[in-house]
């Protein structure tokens, strides 16, 4: 798997439905209708993600790359 930035996984969330909510901090917190959960994306400037946390959210999303 292609490691990300915050800034790459979040448009790869908006191009699946997801929308940005707010922004606390350096945390980008999306909501997609119908879904429960808030996803909560860390956006360092332009460091890549750890590949867990990465793995994570996509599976919290339900996208697969």
């Amino acid at each position: 798997m292609k490691q990300l930035t915050g800034k790459e996984l979040c448009k790869i969330l908006e191009e699946n439905g997801w929308i940005l909510k707010r922004i606390q901090g350096s945390h980008h917190l999306y909501k997609k209708e119908g879904k429960f959960e808030i996803i909560s994306v860390p956006v360092h400037s332009n460091k890549s993600l750890k590949a867990g946390t990465q793995k994570s959210i996509l599976k919290q999303a339900g996208i697969e790359l």
